[in-house]
């Protein structure tokens, strides 16, 4: 009986050979698959099972903005949007719109324009 040796080429081949027939499983087991649609994936929410409870990824993301370990667009904005000081509702400020003198519009409009 001879003895053939494994080449290099053959090694690599069956390795990709087993990488690229273990992807499907491994994409299956995420909770967002590949979809032939506009926005290219389907979310299976059922797929994904959390270890922990919202309110101690909340305590974890608050304790993680005072130490600033996120960086930007990691939720560092506030969750509230600050007052602006006016508590008018917008009809009121349309009938003011509507009902004000052409003086007035007129500094208004210089105001905003500078």
């Amino acid at each position: 009986m001879s003895q053939r040796r494994l080449s290099i080429a053959s090694v690599f081949a069956s390795a990709a050979a087993v990488a690229v027939l273990a992807m499907p499983g491994i994409v299956s087991a995420a909770y967002e698959h590949s979809a032939n649609n506009e926005q290219g994936v389907i979310f299976h929410p059922e797929h994904f099972v959390s270890q922990k409870t919202r309110n101690q990824v909340k305590a974890e993301t608050l304790e993680a903005m005072k130490n600033g370990r996120l960086s930007y667009g990691e939720r560092s904005s506030p969750s509230f949007i600050p007052s602006t000081g006016s508590e008018k509702i917008r009809e009121e400020v349309i009938n003011e719109l509507l009902h004000e003198s052409p003086a007035a519009r007129e500094a208004r409009i210089h105001s905003i324009v500078g």
